[in-house]
């Protein structure tokens, strides 16, 4: 009887059914950004620029060598994004109380006002997500999330504290 049963529970895993989880990602990702990209293009800045916008507010004086970890990316790409957003007065960079060499990002004022903006209406989306879907719904679709992250990162999000230890810990967001 139990092999009847976790075949019929098996189901979400048909071709189509696994299309249409994709669908459903892209879509809600396309909407998930339109907002922020509108405001990311009045500043000249895309989506390169709102993931480090996000983490460098998220990670108090993260370290440039993390920034990079968490984003994926190379050096010449973070560069070329990290240098406009110094520039325009988003960002400040500091040399490191232990070792000089090492770059400690911060957002400016004028960084934190924008963040803010380009959180607060992604938060409020996913808030209301959440309370349509309900507190089980949300701990399956955490659960899903993680399991397409690949590892090391998935270990950042299990536990109570949610993020690797071996990072800054993230700032306390402010609703």
């Amino acid at each position: 009887m139990s092999d009847i049963k976790a075949g019929a529970h098996q189901l979400f895993l048909r071709d189509e059914e696994l299309r249409k989880g994709m669908e459903l990602l892209f879509f809600a990702y396309r909407d998930f950004t339109a907002e922020a990209d509108a405001m990311l293009a009045r500043h000249g800045f895309g989506r390169a620029h709102h993931r480090v916008i996000y983490f460098v507010g998220r990670y108090q004086s993260i370290p440039v060598s993390d920034l990079l970890r968490i984003l994926g990316i190379t050096k010449q790409s973070l560069s070329r994004v990290l240098s406009q957003l110094v520039r325009e007065g988003f960002i400040t960079q500091k040399a490191g109380t232990r070792d000089r060499r090492q770059r400690l990002l911060e957002l400016t004022e004028k960084g934190q006002d924008l963040e803010r903006q380009l959180s607060e209406r992604q938060r409020r989306r996913i808030a209301r997500a959440y309370r349509e879907a309900g507190a089980e719904a949300v701990d399956g679709f955490r659960k899903v999330l993680a399991g397409m992250i690949d590892e090391p990162d998935r270990a950042r999000f299990v536990g109570d504290l949610g993020v690797d230890p071996t990072l800054p810990r993230p700032r306390r967001s402010t609703p």
